[in-house]
């Protein structure tokens, strides 16, 4: 009885160490990022940007539009895969317009090639592009331990499994610009915030579907805010704001938009309160 009792109070230092190891306060989270800039891509070395004049770019009608992702140097966490899909969502937004001629995905080794609002016009020009839409992304990802470790006893003592705490930031950003001003027209950004628990064994993977996810979501909300953005931008030009258009046959013009394309726009509204009503 002597030798179990003596036994126990031997084990109470070790099984006290390791309660407070398993209840140990607070830990570092590890970050890690991967972002493009549009304004570095823009303006490189720090270059200060041009000032922009009150003058309102003047669009030809039907657009043709250039869909292309802001070259970055670091690191991606999107795949080739992941980035293809994106833009072509990108151009999907574009497609239904009845003022938009043709819509092409720039390769990335065009982009990287390219520097500045001057290597941006050139891609556009050997493209023959009258409007660049140019996706950008910045992705943070945190991950650390939780407080609420578990401790298991074995038939070979106690063993500690620590479990992680994940949390993904992601922003996925498209800013449309007229090629020949390089005047910014309009951006729609998506954004998308997730966290999750997992073991340490698996809380590479998990960063990993988090990742993957974030994107995807941040994409279906920026997709959203680019249709917003679209047709509060027709409306603007309508009301003479922002640019001016004209078709490219002459007919049209000024701050206003042409006939033939209100109707259209008319027409199309038409189809689709059917189409939603039948639906």
């Amino acid at each position: 009885m002597r030798k179990r009792l003596l036994l126990a109070a031997l084990m109470l230092p070790l099984i006290a160490g390791c309660t407070s190891l398993l209840m140990g306060g607070s830990y570092e989270k590890k970050r890690q990022g991967a972002s493009s800039s549009l304004v570095d891509f823009l303006y490189p070395d720090s270059e200060v940007p041009p000032t922009v004049d009150d003058q309102m770019p003047s669009l030809a009608l039907p657009l043709r539009v250039g869909i292309a992702f802001v070259p970055t140097h670091q690191p991606e966490d999107i795949s080739a895969a992941e980035k293809q899909v994106l833009m072509e969502r990108v151009a999907g937004a574009f497609r239904d317009r009845p003022y938009v001629a043709s819509i092409d995905t720039i390769p990335d080794t065009y982009m990287r090639s390219a520097k500045g609002i001057h290597g941006m016009q050139q891609v556009a020009a050997l493209y023959d592009i009258d409007v660049m839409a140019l996706v950008s992304y910045d992705q943070v990802s945190f991950s650390g331990e939780r407080d609420s470790s578990l401790l298991y006893w074995t038939v070979i003592g106690a063993v500690i499994v620590k479990g992680n705490t994940n949390e993904v930031q992601s922003l996925i950003d498209t800013a449309v610009f007229d090629a020949s001003t390089a005047k910014l027209l309009f951006r729609a950004p998506g954004t998308h915030n997730a966290q999750s628990n997992a073991t340490l064994v698996d809380s590479d993977r998990e960063l990993r579907r988090l990742r993957s996810d974030g994107f995807m979501a941040a994409t279906d909300d920026m997709i959203v805010n680019l249709d917003t953005e679209l047709t509060g931008f027709r409306a603007a030009v309508e009301n003479g704001e922002r640019a001016e258009v004209a078709w490219r046959d002459g007919t049209g013009g000024g701050g206003g938009l042409a006939i033939p394309y209100l109707a259209v726009l008319l027409l199309v509204g038409v189809m689709r309160n059917i189409k939603c009503r039948r639906s």
